[in-house]
């Protein structure tokens, strides 16, 4: 409407979620977030903005079985490039006309601000090849994560809340708030019957300690959670006020890095490489932050991997078993030859469910 001619105005018909011309023609509005609004209506041409970014991929198969009408309907995907699996197979297609253009070629309408700030950040980084000039960038060696690991096993529908056994809302909490803060990260996971995990929702952004507290304790209700894992190494025990101010009654379970987040991220990472972890739908920015998960991630210029963090500690809660070598040979010296001290160790133990590991030699 902005472009278009006084002779030529449309009108636009917010109830009906459409946009009328004079002579006639019509456009239609969605949302890629309702995927199934477009299921039936038919059309002679899409404009599918951001595809990249879309949640439900369905969203795309259903804008196609749609694309019917007329002799030649056509669709235009205007996009931010990204190695998804929908994205290289339209490549492929030789019906794809390919046109490309970098963050420089439309300076004349960005603000100077943004070359001062944004650009000269970015300029001669990964991050920047693909956002400033819309480089299709293949997956990152030595990553944890790869595009199709992701792909082969996601889900469209949503599984019915009586087939999980466990639902964690996880948070990793920004130490600060503001424009040039991190984010935090704030993903829903679940485990299934099935003993298969399943990302449900990632709601990870940037909050203040009281927006994000209610953003997890929203998650906590629509899911009908069982827990609220929040990593207290920065903000200790004010994570757990900050969620019960909101809803007192919440049930809360710190947790705490030990280790370096690679090596922390490598267990949930063999679990999706054993077809074990499933996304429910797309979540753009949290797999672009598993795809570029290496070891010198924090020295990339990539930021914080708030999304992703989040999302470790919640699988790593419902899926991953603790490592209790340490605390076995701890107890082995401290008991050995003591009956009285091997009961009691033992009873520590199976507290955490491990059964018949002692040996008290006799004499």
């Amino acid at each position: 409407m902005a472009i278009s001619s006084p002779w030529c105005m449309p009108e636009y018909q917010p109830s009906k979620r459409r946009i009328v011309w004079p002579n006639g023609n019509m456009a239609s509005l969605y949302a890629a977030e309702e995927p199934e609004r477009l299921r039936g209506p038919q059309h002679h041409y899409i404009w599918a903005d951001e595809l990249c970014a879309w949640r439900y991929p369905q969203a795309w198969d259903m804008a196609m079985f749609g694309l019917r009408l007329g002799t030649n309907p056509q669709v235009c995907v205007s996009t931010t490039p990204k190695p998804t699996k929908l994205i290289k197979e339209l490549l492929k297609a030789g019906t794809t006309a390919l046109s490309t253009g970098t963050s420089y070629d439309n300076r004349a309408n960005l603000a100077e601000a943004f070359f001062d700030e944004i650009v000269r950040k970015y300029e001669g980084t990964r991050l920047g090849r693909q956002e400033l000039l819309a480089e299709i960038l293949e997956d990152v060696v030595g990553a944890l994560w790869t595009r199709d690991m992701i792909d082969g096993d996601r889900v469209k529908e949503m599984p019915p809340r009586d087939f999980f056994k466990r639902i964690v809302v996880a948070i990793d909490p920004a130490v600060t708030s503001g424009e040039n803060a991190n984010e935090t990260g704030i993903v829903v996971c679940a485990l299934g019957s099935d003993d298969h995990g399943y990302c449900l929702e990632d709601r990870s952004g940037r909050y203040t300690p009281e927006q994000w507290a209610r953003v997890a304790i929203q998650l906590y209700a629509k899911y009908m959670a069982d827990r609220v894992v929040g990593e207290v190494n920065n903000g200790g025990d004010l994570v757990e006020a900050t969620l019960r101010s909101v809803d007192r009654n919440v049930s809360y379970e710190s947790v705490r890095a030990s280790r370096g987040k690679y090596v922390r991220a490598e267990p949930v990472s063999a679990l999706c490489e054993q077809h074990r972890i499933h996304h429910v739908g797309a979540f753009p920015v949290l797999e672009d932050q598993l795809c570029i998960f290496t070891p010198d991630l924090d020295r990339d210029n990539y930021g914080s991997p708030d999304h992703a963090d989040a999302y470790v500690w919640g699988f790593t809660q419902l899926m991953v078993q603790p490592d209790f070598t340490g605390m076995l040979e701890f107890y082995r010296k401290q008991v050995e030859g003591n009956e009285e001290l091997a009961s009691r160790a033992a009873k520590k133990l199976r507290a955490v469910g491990i059964e018949h590991v002692l040996h008290v030699p006799q004499g």
